[in-house]
């Protein structure tokens, strides 16, 4: 868990790490370099959730081993679909990290939503949407490990 009390803000307790799969953690289906160090590295004081459509069938292959829960979702309405995940979870305590027009919804409604500009770019409405925004998905990752990092760039 992480807990941050942020001038400004206000206090932030974080139980849960949701990810986007597709555009956020991997590119074209394929886990990008570092990611699954990163996430055993964070699932040992988070849970972590991995949200995917699987567009590419390779989801369940590329986490295989990973300490976290995988969610597939059905076909339509993922933005809706992902949001109720997150709802399910909790979503004050959850941090979601994303970069489709899809994350937008629990992206803003999430503890603390982060907007990943990864190499497949990110949609207008998820940055919108979230708090923070990175440059790239180990950034993003790294900003748990060192939660000094989101007390900076939330504080008023």
């Amino acid at each position: 868990m992480i807990e941050l009390d942020i001038p400004g803000f206000g206090r932030l307790k974080i139980e849960r790490l949701v990810l986007d799969y597709n555009g956020t953690l991997a590119l074209d289906g394929r886990l990008q370099p570092g990611v699954a160090e990163a996430v055993r590295t964070l699932a040992r004081d988070l849970e972590v959730h991995v949200l995917t459509a699987d567009a590419f069938g390779r989801c369940r292959e590329a986490l295989s081993g990973l300490p976290v829960t995988l969610h597939i979702l059905g076909p339509g309405a993922e933005d809706r679909a992902k949001l109720d995940y997150v709802r399910g979870l909790g979503a004050g305590s959850c941090a979601c990290l994303g970069n489709g027009a899809n994350d937008r919804l629990m992206l803003g409604e999430c503890g603390l939503g982060v907007a990943v500009i990864g190499p497949e770019g990110a949609s207008t409405q998820a940055l919108a949407a979230a708090r923070v925004a990175v440059t790239d998905i180990l950034r993003g990752l790294d900003m748990f490990r060192r939660p000094g990092r989101i007390a900076a760039t939330l504080r008023s």
